[in-house]
């Protein structure tokens, strides 16, 4: 929330906190004198109750969160043994594990160490360099948070886009300074100056009169030889003094390059944040709106056979990233590079756009050197990562028994989830140590010094434990453990709906629903999901719509991946307002940007992500996830 915004959000959060203790209250007095009252309306209130604080943000997200564990048990709806136990499940963990291994490689500058490559590789061309920071930031928020890659990447890119500009403004300074000595004003030879004579004839020559040899042209309209000058014409003839520009064309001139560099500037910080929202879609753990979905489809349809898992949400996401990422780069390369693919690419570029990416490439490439040689911690955070993603993919690939069903799993039940895997690789962070174990000697005189040789004879060599990769500290400073206790809201209403008969409630109520195609229906609830993302938090959305869209499915006999998959991916799409999303308001709070700019972007965006998504769910999603049929599966609801 900005300044701006924050009187009028201090208002909403003092009425809704002052009234709803009240409004509970009143609730809770009704249903105790009202038999018509029953279980679902009471779940439904509080559903209502929870959707208005999580939207005004009258409380923190996660206090809001608790609210079933108060008023579950209050109105009978569940007992505060369940409730609780909703508040910690295999999703949960995965969440955890999968964020200590991100807050591994955060620790070590891994991340770094990979953009600063990746960028050096693909070049500081307009275009080339735009797509570098996209393609690199959608990798990185794909297995760390889409905050800490946005938080990282800008600063980088306002370093490279600053030293442009002020290559640029060298390169500039160079020219005019050249032009004043050289007083050349037709781009002719160093020296060679113009003359009109009384004839009319145009007299170009040397400065120095006094030369040897003078060379001299003439031109005229009919002929074609050009007679050399008179001796009284070489005389008169001197260097001719133009005057430089006036300062109110150096201030024009000052002024377009500053709004040329705040527009690309614009276009860098945007395609950053955007990167970053569409690069978490790509994997099950790359947003907590993904999680979510594993959450809900395993709690609402227990027997589901592990649909969604890390292998399968990869095969569907990736390729819909991937589309999503290059749209968007086109479209901001439009916005504001230019469709002039030649001078994006930087064909044929002259010596000033070469020295601007010469600097830039100085920039990334000091940055780089910066880091040093890869370190021990480095490479074992490396070698961690890699292994825990090999683990993710053949744990269940799908078209093979993967290494759980033969060693692990027994009798058909599932005993190894990709939250064991998450957390097995995140032990391990704890296990293995940031450096080599080596014996050091210990200057008895000086504590704390240690060295490879003795500093006195006879002295024993003590062994050096290093410290481990990770360590609870920072775990502890940069795990968002509000977003465990969002994650438990979440099942803990979907639970309570099941529990209470909302669930069938609404799915009875949406049974016309079942005369639209399809296609029409997850186009029309992709584009709600997207509006409604855009003003709460993309987590609160999804834990709100998801088992509304359970029951709905049921309801008319529609595979309930059909509409949860492609809105759960459409909760991503925030991409219009600063306070959509964390990546947006970093992006914002740098002030180069205005809303109207995100605002015109982001629309445009949303809609290419709309039907990217729709695109993606009526073509290979709905071959890999056979969403012709109506599942056995679907029919099943989870025990209390």
């Amino acid at each position: 929330m900005f300044p701006g915004d924050s009187t009028q959000h201090n208002i909403s959060s003092h009425v809704y906190r002052s009234f709803a203790p009240y409004g509970l209250c009143l609730f809770k007095k009704m249903s105790k004198h009202d038999a018509g009252i029953g279980m679902e309306a009471s779940c439904g209130f509080v559903i209502i109750v929870m959707a208005s604080f999580w939207c005004t943000e009258a409380l923190p997200l996660a206090v809001t969160a608790l609210f079933p564990v108060l008023l579950f048990p209050m109105m009978g709806i569940m007992d505060s043994t369940a409730v609780c136990s909703q508040y910690l499940k295999d999703t949960n963990m995965l969440f955890i594990g999968g964020l200590l291994v991100a807050i591994s490689v955060e620790k070590w500058n891994l991340h770094k160490r990979i953009a600063l490559r990746v960028l050096l590789i693909v070049g500081v061309k307009p275009a080339l360099l735009l797509l570098g920071f996209m393609v690199v930031t959608a990798f990185l928020s794909m297995w760390i948070s889409n905050t800490a890659t946005t938080a990282m990447m800008i600063p980088i890119a306002q370093a490279v886009l600053q030293q442009l500009h002020s290559s640029e403004e060298k390169v500039d300074d160079r020219l005019e300074d050249n032009s004043k000595t050289q007083k050349n004003v037709n781009g002719m030879e160093n020296g060679m100056y113009e003359s009109i004579m009384p004839d009319g004839k145009m007299i170009l020559a040397v400065a120095n009169p006094y030369a040897t040899v003078n060379v001299g042209f003439e031109m005229q309209e009919k002929s074609t030889k050009d007679p050399e000058p008179s001796k009284q014409e070489k005389e008169s003839i001197g260097p001719i003094v133009i005057e430089p520009e006036d300062e109110k064309q150096s201030e024009e001139k000052q002024k377009l390059r500053l709004e040329k560099h705040l527009k690309i500037c614009k276009g860098m910080t945007l395609c950053v944040c955007y990167s970053a929202s569409i690069g978490g879609i790509a994997t099950l753990t790359g947003t907590t709106p993904n999680l979510v979905m594993k959450g809900q489809m395993d709690e609402l349809f227990p027997n589901n056979n592990n649909i969604i898992n890390f292998a399968s949400w990869f095969g569907f996401a990736f390729p819909t990233m991937f589309v999503l990422l290059a749209l968007s780069w086109l479209w901001l390369q439009f916005m504001f590079l230019g469709f002039n693919f030649k001078k994006n690419f930087g064909c044929g570029g002259n010596a000033e756009q070469k020295e601007k990416e010469k600097r830039a490439f100085k920039v990334i490439s000091g940055e780089h050197k910066k880091l040093g040689s890869m370190t021990f911690a480095e490479i074992s955070v490396l070698v961690l990562f890699i292994l825990l993603v090999l683990l993710w993919f053949t744990r269940e690939p799908g078209f093979m028994p993967g290494w759980a069903t033969i060693s692990f799993n027994k009798g058909g039940k599932e005993m190894v989830t990709d939250a064991t895997v998450a957390i097995f690789v995140s032990l391990m962070m704890f296990f293995f140590p940031s450096e080599l174990p080596s014996f050091k000697y210990q200057d008895t005189e000086k504590p704390g010094s240690m060295s490879g040789k003795p500093p006195h004879p006879g002295m024993k060599p003590k062994l050096l434990v290093p410290p481990a990769l990770l360590d609870w500290k920072t775990v502890n400073e940069k795990m968002p453990w509000n977003i465990v206790i969002l994650l438990g809201g979440g099942f803990a209403l979907a639970k309570g709906s099941e529990e209470s008969g909302l669930s069938v409630w609404l799915g009875e109520k949406l049974t016309p629903l079942q005369s639209i195609p399809p296609a029409a229906i997850a186009l029309i609830l992709c584009l709600l999901v997207a509006t409604f993302t855009e003003c709460t938090s993309n987590v609160a959305t999804t834990t709100l719509f998801l088992p509304i869209l359970a029951s709905m499915a049921k309801a008319i006999q529609l595979n309930p991946l059909y509409i949860m998959l492609p809105c759960t991916l459409s909760a991503s799409l925030a991409f219009m307002l600063p306070v959509a999303t964390p990546p947006n308001a970093i992006a914002f709070s740098y002030g180069q940007l205005r809303v109207i700019d995100m605002a015109k972007a982001g629309l445009l965006l949303n809609i290419l992500g709309v039907l990217t998504i729709t695109l993606a769910i009526n073509s290979w999603g709905f071959y890999m996830f056979n969403l012709g049929t109506f599942p056995s599966w679907a029919n099943s609801t989870g025990q209390p």
